[in-house]
């Protein structure tokens, strides 16, 4: 067996993991912001932190997952004026803030649920910890590194550099960024004559008269800045310093950046040893991401209803198009890629089905060639998920023992071609990657005809509504299926099938 290393963002190499305290693991994930619903692009981090979490606990590690809800509004992207994005939508929606940030987790919460994603161990809320983010800040501000300014308090970039540099602990360290090259590339953009410099960035935000989300704090009435609220959470509940950070790419800088900073503070230590980054899905080359207005939800994946769709895609089939590309590689979005993802996920589970289908009871191979090239293709798995969780590399090798499987089955290859103890070991090797650490599930259907009239009803009511041009009763009935894990998809003749999700 292999050790596990990760690519380690922090020193820019791979690293042979080795957690603080041994058997026990502490990770914290930044989570979503909860002010629309979530996209293909955010389901990329938390289906990749969900590999490692299900390998950590594959390897007998007790993991403590932390992956946080950011429910106090956010600020837009750099060049933007900030405001807070749940205010914003919670007064275009006519909801309370609060209704809109439960209507959105709840929509997080299913699709990460459809995803088969394991739920984290704790997963905390910015707004049930406002006392702490406060308690973080005063401390910033006694050490002297933070300033109240009009209500606002802003941390003070240089003076930290300035000190911390000494310590091993530039501003910078992370993104690799140098303080004097950098402009006005924090999201707090607005309110710039309040700083020292155009490179601090808020901890606490005045609230002016409109703002909905408020809190009471020593300077008056306001909110915490984002970066803070995952620095306070981090540490509540794992600790001055813990194992792994995770997130997208685009949090590099300045999210984590600031994170460091905030945390070093207050700790006087690199707040996470190990900071894991996965990188984005495009479109057309380009990033995905609601201010660029490219998005394709969650549920619009499921159903099918976008313009850019061809047809709904089942989870599965949206995680196995995930994982088949390393985690730190750029991956484009396309139809077919979904629908080539969709074909390969249906031949490799049907592959897996297959090894039940066999029996096999020699105990020496009669091809030993083959013998010896399909325990090679087993044995590189460990090698290729503790190479920084290559899963495209150990999906690659699955695919190759698949004509074994299938050859065997079909009796294209003879009965004792491999031995039982391959047999066994091809069983539990498919097991373990398809389904303990990446995740997936096959269909799921259960042959219930009870239950496959009713939803045939339901489907030739749609079409009926929608005959009628009733678009309200045909998008509600699509609508709750979908709610019910019921993903229907238009077929070539103008008819409609159905799967589960």
């Amino acid at each position: 067996m292999h050790e596990l290393k990760v690519y380690n963002s922090l020193t820019r190499k791979k690293e042979v993991f080795k957690s603080l305290v041994e058997g026990h693991v502490g990770m914290y994930v930044c989570g979503p912001t909860v002010s629309g619903e979530s996209h293909l692009g955010h389901s990329r981090p938390y289906i990749t932190f969900d590999i490692l979490y299900r390998y950590l606990l594959h390897k007998g590690y007790k993991v403590r997952y932390v992956r946080n809800i950011t429910d106090a509004g956010h600020f837009e992207e750099e060049g933007r004026e900030a405001e807070d994005k749940i205010s914003k939508k919670a007064v275009l929606e006519k909801l309370e803030p609060m209704e809109l940030v439960q209507k959105y987790t709840n929509l997080f919460h299913k699709a990460m649920a459809l995803f088969n994603t394991l739920p984290p161990s704790i997963e905390p809320t910015a707004t049930g910890h406002i006392i702490e983010q406060i308690v973080m800040i005063e401390k910033i501000i006694a050490d002297g590194y933070a300033y109240v300014a009009n209500g606002s308090v802003y941390f003070d970039v240089e003076k930290y550099n300035n000190d911390f540099s000494a310590k091993g602990l530039p501003y910078g360290i992370l993104s690799g960024r140098i303080l004097e090259d950098l402009l006005e590339t924090t999201r707090e953009l607005d309110n710039q004559e309040e700083k020292r410099s155009k490179n601090d960035f808020a901890l606490w935000k005045n609230a002016p008269p409109e703002h909905i989300m408020r809190w009471q704090s020593p300077w008056g009435e306001g909110f915490p800045g984002w970066h803070i609220e995952c620095s306070a959470m981090s540490a509540k509940y794992l600790g001055d310093q813990f194992d792994i950070h995770g997130g997208g790419m685009d949090l590099q800088f300045p999210h984590h950046e600031c994170e460091i900073a905030q945390s070093s503070v207050c700790n006087h230590k690199m707040p996470a040893r190990y900071w894991l980054h996965n990188n984005m899905i495009t479109l057309n080359g380009r990033k995905m991401g609601k201010s660029y207005n490219n998005v394709i939800t969650m549920s619009q994946l499921f159903s099918g209803d976008h313009p850019l769709l061809s047809q709904a895609f089942h989870p599965m089939t949206i995680r196995f198009f995930i994982l088949q590309t390393h985690y730190r590689s750029t991956l484009d979005f396309s139809n077919e890629a979904l629908q080539a993802a969709e074909k390969g996920l249906k031949r490799l589970w049907e592959g897996y089905e297959n090894l039940d289908k066999i029996n096999v009871t020699a105990q020496e191979a009669s091809d030993q060639e083959l013998e010896m090239r399909c325990a090679k293709l087993i044995g590189e798995c460990d090698e290729f998920i503790t190479d920084d969780l290559n899963t495209a590399k150990v999906m690659a090798n699955l695919f190759e023992l698949v004509p074994v499987i299938n050859g065997i089955k079909d009796k294209h290859l003879p009965a004792d071609a491999i031995s039982a103890g391959l047999l066994t070991q091809l069983k539990s090797t498919f097991k373990l990657y398809l389904e303990d650490i990446f995740g997936l599930k096959g269909d799921d259907t259960n042959g219930n005809t009870k239950l496959d009239g009713v939803i045939k009803l339901l489907i030739d009511l749609r079409k009926d509504a929608k005959s009628k041009k009733d678009f309200v009763t045909s998008d509600r009935i699509r609508n709750e299926l979908v709610a019910m894990g019921i993903q229907l998809k238009d077929e070539k003749d103008g008819g409609m099938s159905y799967s589960f999700m």
